[in-house]
């Protein structure tokens, strides 16, 4: 229609150029006065000559796509007429001499991708060679934490034999808690480029318990409860080593993850996980099947029942301290603990002495007393509870919280070889059932968002071999048809 307003005289493309860029001074103010002409685009046909000289417009293309509905009437007309300064020319024109400017882009890509790629090699290759630091580092704390802890709990058992004094013994190793603070400000002094007096560090990390420091008001409000609690874990444990072996004692203790899961998604209202309550279910199915492996005996019954208030003790412990006193840095943490073994010398020593003369807890002297026994498994619940609670400064909490489920099998083997335990299938399987819900425990909040990624990605993967393996398939196809097809020369001939 634009076309043939002009005479005849006129050429095609020069008539083009000036209907394209009309002057919005001239054009009509509305779409209704030109809707004769817009009634008739459907009918207009653009010869072959105009549209290579109009190949890189896109009002060509819409032109012959109007059939097809891919832009609006009004939106055609728009960029033929030029309708208020709308000139699609301008636009190509600025393409061409952008392209013309840059006539390289792709070596620039190249080069530029080179040099990135470079950086991002040496992230990548420093990003793993840390992280296969830290794994290391968690190897390492593994096998600590599982001989400590498993070692511990092996010469109590021996301990025992010579020395029946729980409570005494529970005393006797809380009180080297004290050592905490002394070795982390070693610690402290080799690692930290700004050096501080123990007095000064003392004072800041006394700030933990609050603005006024550690008074005597916050020891018996915030720190003599957790004292309680402390003795109170330990002294079931070791009890209960007396009444069962010590594979069920290391296996029904791992229940304290789920205790730990139960009371923070009541007091602390946690997120609620699906697959932790699963694995409280687990737990609890553990300890009924462990009680059922020994027949409902009384003396494994109480066994049984000391263990599973050990590892409450130990929730109640984790989740009032995050109710109370929230998340403490490595040297407020050091500082609690040793302000728990001063709890410990001034209020607890009174209650063996009570247990001795009681003959509760009755040795004949002093020389009896297996001294080597007491100090090694003081070293080792020592060594155990500062890679618990340091160990996440070098490897991952994950692999530190393994290192406890790992001295299941470690004292089953030596209770195998040293004792009468019968490993019949209920407490096998009671043995299987608490260690899976204590690996299911370990899982992280967002696990399932994660697994749907990989998933995810390895749908993606699959789809992409696809396509290449049909790709595969059909060139070998064309490449045999070529060499199978008769050539026209040997007919010639």
């Amino acid at each position: 229609m634009g076309i043939r307003e002009f005479p005849n005289g006129t050429a095609r493309g020069k008539t083009i150029t000036i209907g394209m860029r009309r002057s919005p001074d001239v054009s009509p103010r509305r779409l209704s006065d030109i809707s004769p002409q817009l009634r008739q685009l459907k009918y207009l046909v653009v010869d072959e000559a105009i549209k290579e000289d109009l190949k890189w417009s896109r009002s060509v293309e819409d032109l012959t796509s109007a059939s097809v509905g891919l832009t609006s009437i009004e939106e055609r007309i728009l960029r033929i007429t030029g309708y208020y300064g709308y000139q699609p020319w301008a636009a190509s024109y600025k393409r061409d001499e952008h392209s013309r400017e840059s006539p390289a882009p792709a070596e620039a890509q190249m080069q530029a991708g080179v040099e990135g790629g470079g950086r991002g090699n040496h992230c990548c290759w420093k990003c793993s060679v840390t992280q296969l630091k830290k794994f290391f580092w968690g190897v390492a704390v593994v096998l600590g934490v599982c001989s400590s802890w498993s070692g511990s709990t092996q010469l109590a058992k021996l301990t025992f034999k010579k020395f029946d004094a729980p409570f005494t013994l529970t005393w006797f190793a809380t009180n080297w808690n004290f050592l905490f603070f002394p070795l982390y400000y070693i610690g402290h002094v080799f690692k930290s480029t700004e050096k501080q007096s123990p007095k000064q560090r003392y004072r800041e990390c006394c700030r933990f318990f609050g603005d006024n420091g550690l008074t005597m008001k916050v020891f018996f409000t915030k720190a003599a409860p957790f004292g309680v609690l402390w003795t109170l874990t330990n002294y079931l444990y070791l009890h209960a080593i007396k009444k069962i072996n010590t594979t069920d004692v290391s296996v029904l203790f791992c229940c304290n993850k789920a205790f730990v899961f139960l009371l923070s998604w009541i007091v602390l209202r946690d997120r609620f996980m699906g697959v932790r309550i699963v694995a409280a279910i687990l737990a609890i199915a553990g300890i009924v099947m462990m009680t059922y492996a020994d027949g409902f005996h009384s003396h494994s019954v109480i066994g049984i029942a000391l263990v599973v208030g050990s590892a409450s003790m130990s929730a109640l412990y984790k989740v009032l301290f995050k109710l109370l006193l929230g998340s403490a840095k490595f040297g407020e943490a050091a500082l609690f603990l040793s302000v728990l073994s001063v709890f410990n010398v001034l209020f607890i020593t009174c209650i063996p002495v009570i247990l001795y003369f009681t003959k509760v807890e009755y040795w004949s002297s002093f020389d009896v007393i297996p001294w080597g026994n007491l100090c090694g498994f003081s070293i080792l619940l020592l060594t155990f509870n500062i890679l618990l609670n340091f160990g996440i400064a070098i490897t991952y909490p994950t692999l530190i919280s393994l290192g406890i489920v790992l001295s299941v099998p470690v004292n089953a083997i030596v209770d195998h070889y040293t004792s009468e335990i019968v490993f019949n299938s209920v407490r096998v399987i009671a043995i299987v059932i608490i260690g899976l819900g204590f690996l299911l425990l370990l899982l992280p909040e967002e696990w399932d968002v994660w697994l749907m990624k990989l998933l995810t990605r390895l749908k993606v993967r699959k789809k992409e071999e696809i396509p290449e393996g049909n790709g595969d398939i059909v060139s070998g196809l064309q490449s045999k048809s070529r060499r199978t097809r008769p050539s026209m020369s040997s007919f010639a001939h």
